[in-house]
């Protein structure tokens, strides 16, 4: 039986330090600033943050949109090369970016960690990659929470989710009944594999293969780890520009299910979508992770982003001016297909063909 002096509490023998959970939150303040707007109100330390919502009188009929997520088993990754300062970026990547497709600019958002024991640093690096990718999104950091379960977790064991609010006026929503046959689909590059498809990933990694974390890919052009690590592309500034430049339709956030699961979701009945595969060449890591786990097209194409991020459905007078503007932005984009009419029985929302073309 644990004997409990003067100098420990229940609580402490119990798993739970609250002096690290303190220490994490000082050392989280520096970053929790630079994501500040001007309609926060107070700082960190609250039971809730607050947010002046004044500002939203004049829009005409301000609309709220809410999103939530986690970056699921791409934390082992973090976990594994003790690296913890880009989780946070993928987090809020996966929610920021499901945001903007209704056309919604992000406004705030609040993070929840969860782990075996708080190491202070490590909880810090988290919320630094989680401050850093607010800021590039334009959305404060507005609270948050950090939960010690001892016993349910491991010591060095977290897993982390997010939830963000945004606001679009009502006539300028986003989606499937703006699409209509003759639009233009322009994809994004992805900055890789996001944070979507990592239980194959390791599956692949960790029985199919010799490779390490730390092993160097020359295909790659790094380590493995490194290449499983790197963040996830924040699309929501460069979306939001572009909608105040062109007209846009709809947009699709691709994340797990890949690219025609996602933009099957913004396509009316009365569509149907045309990707051509050799409009791009998908980044290394797809075909690595094919050729290792022996993965069919189809399967590969149902799980990861195959290298687009993001799609937006515009009107062709729109494309040549959307894709000068992204450029500018130094986001890749290119044509990959064509909104058509209902196509032949039965009905496919989105039809892939052809092949990626090796330059």
């Amino acid at each position: 039986m644990t004997q409990l002096g003067s100098d420990k509490s229940a609580y402490a023998a119990a798993g739970v330090d609250i002096e690290a959970g303190d220490r994490a939150v000082e050392l989280m303040k520096e970053w929790i600033a630079k994501t500040r707007r001007p309609e926060v109100i107070g700082g960190i330390g609250g039971f809730a943050g607050l947010f002046d919502a004044s500002s939203l009188a004049q829009l005409k009929r301000p609309v709220l949109a809410t999103s939530t997520d986690g970056v699921g088993t791409k934390v082992a990754i973090a976990q594994a090369l003790n690296r913890h300062d880009t989780i946070g970026y993928d987090l809020v990547g996966m929610v920021v970016d499901d945001l903007v497709v209704c056309g919604a600019e992000p406004l705030f958002m609040t993070d929840y960690i969860a782990c075996g024991k708080v190491d202070p640093e490590r909880i810090a690096a988290i919320v630094q990659g989680i401050a850093m990718a607010c800021s590039e999104a334009g959305c404060a950091l507005l609270g948050g929470e950090t939960a010690e379960h001892p016993g349910l977790l491991g010591p060095d064991d977290y897993d982390l989710a997010g939830a963000a609010t945004g606001v679009v006026e009502r006539d300028k929503i986003l989606g499937a009944e703006r699409v209509v046959p003759g639009d233009m689909v322009l994809a994004m590059a992805s900055s890789g594999l996001h944070s979507n498809g990592y239980s194959l990933v390791r599956h692949v990694f960790g029985t199919e293969s010799d490779l390490t974390l730390d092993h160097y890919v020359p295909e790659l052009g790094q380590t493995l780890g490194d290449e499983l690590l790197t963040p996830t592309r924040i699309y929501a500034r460069d979306c939001l520009a572009m909608f105040e430049a062109v007209e846009v339709h709809a947009m699709s956030h691709i994340t797990g299910g890949g690219l025609a699961n996602n933009l099957a979701r913004v396509i009316p009945g009365s569509c149907e979508v045309r990707i051509d595969r050799a409009t791009w060449l998908p980044p290394p890591i797809f075909g690595l992770i094919q050729q290792l786990g022996k993965i069919t097209q189809p399967d590969l194409e149902a799980t990861f982003n195959m290298g687009v991020g993001m799609v937006a459905i515009v009107p062709p007078h729109a494309v040549d001016e959307a894709e000068r503007l992204l450029a500018r932005r130094d986001l890749r984009a290119w044509v990959c297909g064509v909104v058509t009419g209902p196509g032949p029985e039965p009905r496919k929302p989105v039809r892939l063909h052809g092949q990626h073309v090796v330059a």
